[in-house]
């Protein structure tokens, strides 16, 4: 089970790193009503059959997790953002890409805790796959610091070095806990 905000949107990034994609991008932002995000990618895709079995929590397709006879990350995002006083959309066109985004209510006692945002862009920047993860990300909330800021994980790589080194992950961190700080 997904315990925050965080988690959900980790899962579906890591699946869009997953579908042979090449771009990711990631927004997340939030105000004092809404909160929302989206994970794009231009990977394999889903035709409307394949997409409608991917929201079925019953059905998996034996591939990515040999073994298990469920599937529940889309399943659990929806009924998430549903019980929160929000919905979800997932676009997805066969060999173009996917796009999942959801929306919560800010003031829905229902809402899970956002988590761990910094470690969370720290994560999907670390995910292999796509040669390029873009993170977008905005935040306009009274009683708290607005944000509006974008990274490019190669960006990030020219800046830092490789991100599977000790001290640039550590680097990494506090540049993404800076971005974030109030």
């Amino acid at each position: 089970m997904h315990f925050s905000l965080s988690d959900l949107v980790c899962d579906i990034a890591q699946n869009a790193c997953e579908a042979g994609s090449s771009h990711v991008l990631i927004r997340i932002g939030e105000d004092d009503s809404r909160y929302e995000f989206s994970v794009e990618d231009d990977g394999k895709g889903m035709t409307a059959d394949e997409l409608k079995r991917a929201v079925d929590p019953f059905v998996t397709d034996g591939i990515k997790h040999p073994g298990r006879k469920v599937g529940l990350g889309l399943p659990f995002l929806i009924q998430m953002a549903e019980q929160a006083g929000g919905g979800w959309d997932i676009r997805s066109e066969k060999d173009r890409g996917t796009t999942v985004s959801a929306w919560f209510a800010c003031d829905h006692p229902d809402l899970p805790p956002e988590g761990d945002v910094p470690a969370l862009f720290r994560s999907v920047l670390m995910f292999g796959g796509p040669s390029e993860v873009e993170i977008r990300r905005f935040r306009r909330k009274a009683g708290k610091p607005s944000l509006d800021y974008e990274l490019r994980r190669s960006e990030l790589v020219d800046a830092l070095g490789p991100l599977d080194e000790a001290g640039s992950l550590i680097l990494l961190g506090e540049y993404l806990r800076s971005l974030e700080e109030d």
